[in-house]
């Protein structure tokens, strides 16, 4: 049987590709700029020729319709807060003399000027940069970049649409700039806003755009009856415009909800929306308001954030019903496939059985073709591509890998009783207090040191086989030995061994437990050059051996401090892996969990009496509608209590969470019982010792004072400046000092610096308290 489309052909398209380049062509050129390397110029150049290749290779697979403006040299907010004139007055000087380097100083700051504050993109491992607003924010137009690579695009013969921030979500994203209340509302510059986006709007019809898409995923949350209104009065105003392109507002994420009908009813001339299984509610939500008529909708069937093949049977069922609900109908992944690594033809290493299984972003783009093809032909034209996805589908369904009984059973027989320590916080308070003998406001850090060039030339040298597996050992023992004198001497309170030997905070544990699959060439960006490999979990999760206990172990051979052992928790584990879909994530976390507690249980038995288990994904991965939360949260929770709770009250448990908005959390915060947790807050001000400090939160927390995402040093007397803000909502006694996060993306004279005005800073304060 065929089915076979009976409006106009079906268009494949996209809403963003990778823009790292398939060997990270895009990281290695703007680090180097960085250096001092590599000239604007050649940046420029190279970027040019990522953007044309990324291009052709989507016209190539079948996508009739390219993206422009997606491509960004550090983030895609932080371009639109250039695009409409919000630069910060702190950069505005730094961005009129040279715009590149300004851009980046925007990004990373400088030694005398903090960077714009950085959190997570929605419910993604992606960071933006948060735009910042006040009262006298004024908007300015300048569409350059977005004019420029529209025209790149066109001049390749291509039909192109640029992409652009929306102008709701971008005041929905915004913070008070520092200085300006905190209850100052962004949104309220709508009516300022919109003039520059209506001036862009213009400049891109005239360069010879038919189409500009304007996202807007902060309208895939809950919002209030005004914020909705904001949106509907945002596009009736750009809809009335006659001088512009033709308008697709995309949200994408999660359902629509309230939202749908505003935005349907909107003067725009397409919508594109996400119908993949956790936005599926869009489909009835669409039906429900009469469809689109008369309007282009672009169907997000192929999942942009996972690494799975496409049930494309079942993303044709989705599109057929679709057909009757606008004047025409094309095809998409659900998102920007800025979330997923290039081409699964680089892997190697992967089993061909268990390839078959994945789509990375040029898979994706053929799915989408494949899919837009047989919606406007028939099936029969994709009948050869329906066969090996079934097959594909059934080959993973009936692998081994994907079920342990045994892991399963154990998995099952758990109680209430072992997601609970034993004792009180406060018997367990004393308990540590007794054995571990710390000085008021006692120093850390969050875990990773600097990755040398030597231990890197070594971990290289391992895996072309020119050194052999002991060489590289003594080479991280050599590493281990560094981090601990220095910390000794810098006069830290609890140490941490470095984690040289690890790779990557998911990846590194990932690899030694069964289940998980890593590839060589899956990067992904998490912020500006900073990329990952996130592993992949495709099956029951178990600990064949013991994976962090041999280098912390040594690392506390080395020193009479408390040593921290340090392990990535479930949650993290989960949400910074590309995880399997055939099963609840609850049920994938209480695995990892188990495995997880294993290893607490054996640091514990080695003499370990700090074990830090990082969340930072816990916020990331909440839910973006409110009614979805507490489910999340009670698997969440429970999972990092399975992995702590078997400990005795004198071993000391820690969290550590980073760049995520931590309020609408601060009682799940409370809910994991971990004795101490620290946080990010250096570039927020502290805003989260006031939240905890809201909440009640009983135990010891440590707000970071030291931003590790900016290459700049703090001095000890801003240090402890932040110190004494956090003093303002925790006691001393419950006060601990670290940076923002861990060390390993930065230097270390940087380091050393800095973490010598850190404990500083902590010396300072405490003799003010002694002595008040």
């Amino acid at each position: 049987m065929t089915t076979k489309s009976s409006a106009a052909a079906a268009r494949a398209t996209v809403h963003g590709y990778p823009r790292q380049g398939p060997a990270r062509e895009l990281k290695k050129a703007i680090e180097g700029y960085w250096k001092g390397r590599v000239g604007a110029d050649t940046l420029r150049s190279t970027a040019a020729g990522l953007r044309r290749a990324n291009w052709h290779e989507l016209a190539d697979a079948g996508i009739g319709e390219v993206p422009t403006g997606d491509f960004s040299f550090y983030d895609h907010v932080l371009d639109a807060t250039v695009m409409v004139g919000a630069i910060p007055e702190r950069h505005r000087s730094a961005v009129e003399a040279d715009a590149l380097d300004g851009y980046f100083a925007m990004a990373r700051g400088t030694q005398d000027v903090a960077p714009l504050e950085m959190t997570k993109w929605f419910d993604t491992n992606y960071h933006y940069l948060v735009p910042e607003s006040g009262p006298g924010t004024v908007f300015t137009a300048d569409s350059t970049k977005q004019v420029a690579e529209l025209k790149e695009a066109l001049a390749l013969g291509l039909q192109a649409r640029p992409v652009l921030v929306g102008p709701v979500t971008y005041l929905l994203l915004a913070k008070p700039a520092p200085g300006v209340a905190a209850d100052f509302e962004p949104l309220t510059l709508l009516d300022r806003l919109l003039p520059v986006y209506a001036e862009v709007l213009a400049d891109l019809r005239e360069a010879g755009a038919e189409w500009v898409q304007l996202d807007e995923p902060a309208l895939a949350q809950d919002r209030t009856p005004a914020e909705l209104n904001a949106a509907g009065r945002a596009y009736r105003d750009l809809g009335a415009l006659t001088d512009r392109p033709k308008m697709l507002v995309a949200s994408y994420f999660d359902r629509l909800g309230e939202a749908l009908p505003v935005l349907a009813g909107a003067p725009v001339e397409g919508l594109a929306l996400d119908f993949t299984e956790r936005a599926a509610a869009n489909l009835d939500a669409l039906a429900a308001v009469g469809g689109l008529p008369g309007k282009r909708l672009v169907a997000g069937v192929v999942n942009g954030r996972n690494i799975w093949v496409d049930d494309l049977e079942k993303s044709l069922a989705t599109l057929g019903t679709l057909l009757g609900l606008a004047d025409r109908v094309d095809v998409a992944a659900s998102c920007s496939l800025l979330h997923v690594p290039v081409d699964t033809a680089l892997e190697r290493d992967i089993e061909p059985q268990i390839l078959r299984w994945l789509a990375f972003a040029r898979q994706k783009t053929a799915e989408i073709a494949t899919l837009a093809r047989g919606l406007t032909q028939g099936t029969d034209t994709i009948s050869a591509q329906l066969a090996a996805n079934r097959a594909d589908l059934a080959s993973r369904t009936t692998s081994a890998l994907t079920r342990d009984p045994a892991v399963r059973a154990r998995t099952a027989s758990v109680t209430a009783a072992d997601a609970r320590r034993a004792q009180p916080y406060t018997e367990r308070a004393a308990a540590q207090r007794g054995s571990l003998d710390l000085p008021l406001l006692p120093t850390t850090t969050i875990g990773s040191f600097p990755q040398t060039a030597e231990l890197r030339t070594a971990r290289a040298g391992l895996r072309a086989g020119r050194i052999d597996a002991a060489a590289y050992e003594e080479r991280v023992r050599a590493e281990i030995q560094e981090v601990i004198a220095f910390q000794e001497k810098a006069g830290l309170d609890v140490l941490v061994h470095g984690e040289p030997e690890r790779n990557n905070m998911v990846q590194y544990f990932a690899e030694q437990l069964t289940g998980y699959l890593a590839t060589q060439h899956g990067w992904v960006q998490s912020y500006g050059t900073r990329y990952v490999r996130p592993p992949i979990l495709a099956g029951d999760i178990s600990r064949p051996e013991p994976m962090a206990v041999r280098w912390t172990t040594y690392a506390q051979s080395l020193t009479g401090r408390p040593v921290k052992g340090m392990l990535t928790g479930p949650v993290t584990m989960l949400a910074w892996s590309f995880v399997r879909d055939d099963q609840p994530l609850a049920d994938t976390a209480r695995q990892v969990a188990l495995a997880l507690r294993d290893e607490v249980n054996d640091l514990e038995a080695a003499g370990t009496s700090v074990i830090q288990v990082d969340e930072p994904a816990l916020r990331e991965t909440l839910p973006l509608r409110a009614a979805d939360h507490a489910a999340y949260l009670a698997w969440a929770t429970e999972s990092f209590r399975l992995t702590t709770s078997g400990v005795r009250p004198d071993t000391q448990v820690h969290t550590h969470m980073c760049y995520a908005e931590f309020g609408d959390i601060v009682r799940a915060i409370d809910e994991l019982d971990a004795d101490v947790i620290s946080l990010e807050a250096a570039r927020s001000h502290m805003q989260v010792a006031r939240e905890l400090a809201a909440h009640g939160y009983p135990r010891e927390a440590g707000p970071g004072v030291y931003d590790i995402h900016s290459p700049r040093v703090p001095g000890a007397g801003e240090a402890a400046a932040l110190l004494r803000k956090g003093l303002e909502a925790i006691p001393a006694e419950r006060l601990w000092v670290n940076p923002d996060c861990g060390l390993k993306t930065r230097g270390w004279p940087e380091t050393r610096a800095s973490l010598e005005n850190l404990v500083a800073a902590a010396r300072t304060v405490r003799a003010e308290l002694s002595a008040s």
